[in-house]
């Protein structure tokens, strides 16, 4: 209990800065006037005090007003394969949803839905997928179980691991650190938090390395140039004296890091601006598109982009999702120093050396073995089936060492009645004549009738143009859930879990307590010990009411 335990201190922590805010409104109300002018003078300059006067109706703070912003996400619907066999979406190494599924648990409350997006709840843990092959950036390996949710369907779990790069032989790093020091950052788990989670990385950086400090509030500003690791003090030193204060103006901080990073370039090293922020982006350019637009545009640099999120209440996290996977980047929610811990150092080249670039995932499904199939998360992540072999289209990016988890629900063809997903199609069209259907059960060339999918991949090197492709077919083995791996059982549950918190539709037989079970199952050597927090949590939300009333 070690972790959440240190959570929820923090959380009681954060209500005693409700009481004390309390006190201080009654000494504003009660006191003079020229107290009432110290403290306006001094929120002028940036340090967030009560207001000179409250209204005498009750003697206790106001709850701060929940402006959260979360994309909305519609649940991926069973595709039957003969009609629609391929399937196409983008990867994500995201992790910021569970750690912030986390902090809301962690302070006795269900997230939002929106909240709850299952594939960064998937990867957020390391898997023990086989290393690559020397000459091979990543690799890929599937697995195909019974569904623990649904006894009459399969669950077919797809992994890629990053080739890991050890710290010794890690390229050198060109970093700006591009900071929101808005009045907004002031609480204790955003500027305070972000300062401690910097500097933890400032001090494993090597030699080689260069920092950048770019501010932003009203208004953008260098706070340091870019600076040798060989000088860390100034950069630690340029660190503690930031403050919080003033409007949220991320648009010129944006440009103006950007400017710095294309200065210091590095050619075949790593070239990263690391935005840290809760994405209140208030004055300039606010409009999510048009930021997503200017960080598109600045992505052309081969400036990679990390996105750390920080803090609560008015969390944007869909801006701050955009901008890192439009800025060919990644994105985490640092609600701990120990979250920092994990992000910054103990997946320190995962998260700065990225491998691959705009790396897509297709997957064919064999009519004849799969009647129709679910993907289970990447709502947002699809892709058209034609983007597949389009260079232009941008997708997402792997980290040395990263593991990536896919999961589909396959249903067996001779389900597809039984469930009513074998719906019939459209009335003959009067003016056009249809194409000749395809026969594609029978069309199923014999030397691979066996299989039950093919997946393929398609990736760029970190600077290059120019796709590669690899391919391979699986076959369903027919395991049952006593035969699946640890890391199969384990991911399945981290699903499930997802589900019920979303109140998903295609959740099943779902409860906390198979969700338990299945973990429990699958907790394997844990030795990071994120697997037992996991376990942790989901006792948690079984003691909650609302939308885990199935336990």
């Amino acid at each position: 209990m070690g972790r959440l335990k240190d959570r929820s201190a923090q959380a009681r922590a954060g209500h005693a800065l409700l009481a004390i805010s309390a006190c201080v409104c009654l000494v504003g109300w009660f006191g003079c006037a020229e107290k009432s002018e110290r403290a306006a003078s001094k929120t002028e300059q940036g340090v967030a005090l009560a207001p000179a006067t409250v209204p005498p109706v009750e003697l206790q703070a106001p709850e701060p007003p929940n402006t959260e912003k979360y994309a909305e996400i519609v649940d991926n619907e069973f595709i039957v394969a003969d009609r629609e066999p391929l399937s196409t979406f983008s990867i994500d190494v995201d992790t910021a949803s569970y750690a912030n599924v986390r902090r809301f648990l962690t302070q006795g409350m269900l997230p939002p839905r929106d909240a709850v997006r299952i594939e960064e709840l998937i990867n957020y843990f390391p898997y023990d997928y086989p290393q690559p092959t020397e000459d091979k950036a990543f690799s890929a390996n599937v697995e195909i179980a019974a569904c623990p949710w649904n006894g009459a369907h399969r669950l077919a779990r797809i992994g890629l691991k990053g080739k890991e790069i050890h710290a010794e032989k890690r390229p050198a790093a060109n970093l700006v650190f591009l900071l929101d020091v808005s009045g907004s950052m002031s609480a204790p788990n955003k500027l305070p938090l972000l300062k401690s989670a910097l500097q933890l990385l400032v001090q494993r950086l090597g030699e080689n390395d260069r920092v950048a400090i770019v501010v932003y509030a009203g208004a953008e500003g260098l706070a340091l140039p870019s600076t040798s690791c060989e000088h860390k003090a100034e950069i630690l030193n340029a660190l503690e004296r930031l403050q919080a204060g003033g409007s949220t103006n991320g648009g010129a901080g944006i440009i103006l890091a950007y400017d710095v990073a294309v200065k210091n370039f590095i050619p075949g090293c790593t070239n990263r601006v690391v935005l840290c922020t809760d994405g209140d982006f208030n004055v300039g350019i606010t409009d999510q598109s048009k930021l997503v637009r200017l960080i598109e545009e600045k992505a052309n640099s081969k400036v990679y982009l990390t996105v750390l999120g920080f803090g609560e209440g008015n969390l944007k996290d869909s801006t701050m999702e955009q901008l890192a996977d439009r800025g060919n980047g990644n994105y985490a929610y640092i609600d701990t120093l120990q979250e920092a811990q994990k992000v910054l150092i103990e997946q320190m080249s995962g998260t700065l050396v990225t491998i691959a670039k705009d790396v897509k995932i297709q997957v064919e499904f064999n009519p004849a073995k799969v009647g129709a199939y679910r993907l289970i998360g990447y709502e947002n992540r699809k892709l058209k089936n034609e983007d597949f072999n389009d260079d232009k289209k941008d997708a997402g990016e792997i980290g040395a060492g990263h593991t990536v988890t896919a999961l589909y629900e396959l249903v067996p063809p001779d389900q597809l009645k039984k469930e009513n997903l074998d719906k019939p199609g459209v009335d003959p069209l009067k003016y056009a004549k249809p194409a000749e259907p395809k026969p594609a059960v029978e069309s199923t060339s014999t030397a691979f009738s066996n299989e039950t999918m093919t997946v393929k991949i398609r990736f760029k090197a970190p600077e290059g143009d120019a796709s590669k492709v690899i391919e391979r077919g699986f076959v369903d083995e027919g395991l049952d859930d006593s035969k699946a791996s640890d890391d199969f059982k384990f991911a399945a549950a981290v699903a499930s879990f997802g589900m019920i918190l979303r109140n998903s539709p295609y959740q099943g037989n779902s409860s906390m307590s198979s969700v338990l079970e299945l973990a429990n199952e699958g907790q394997g050597p844990d030795r990071s010990g994120y697997r037992k927090e996991f376990l942790e949590l989901v006792r948690r939300a079984q003691d909650l009411p609302g939308r885990t009333a199935a336990r």
